[in-house]
């Protein structure tokens, strides 16, 4: 069996039920592909911790573990790992989602996430949030 990588991901919704997608910039795996922000967890880090440092990190806002809300997770498995990805939606914060990272933003509509492309872990994540929005 291949390492088990853990994962965690982020639907921040807006008050107009749009969610955040970021672009993963050039340089980095998968680059040009739509995904939810957040990131690896670390050593010894509860998933709700690394969630926040992520969100603190590459948007720059604010949120608290009760503001998060598991909603569906990922299982997938990649040539050399197999990804957990736990997702959370997330509808309050402190701050302006900002891009930190050289990653596009965009605010979609979850029905229109389908749009674009997306890594294969993040797509089986699409219909739990169009049926929540």
């Amino acid at each position: 069996m291949s390492r088990l990588l853990l994962v965690v991901a982020c639907a921040l919704v807006d008050p107009d039920n749009r969610v955040l997608i970021a672009q993963r910039p050039e340089g980095k795996t998968l680059a040009g592909l739509w995904e939810f922000p957040g990131g690896k967890v670390d050593a010894g880090e509860a998933p709700e911790a690394a969630l926040i440092r992520e969100l603190r990190e590459e948007l720059g806002i604010e949120t608290k573990e009760a503001c998060l809300a598991p909603l569906t997770f990922a299982s997938h498995a990649y040539d050399d790992f197999h990804l957990l990805m736990p997702l959370y939606v997330c509808r309050r914060w402190t701050g302006t989602p900002e891009s930190r990272e050289g990653q596009a933003l965009k605010w979609v509509r979850a029905k229109a996430l389908r749009d674009y492309p997306m890594p294969p872990a993040d797509l089986p994540l699409i219909a739990p949030l169009i049926d929540l929005l």
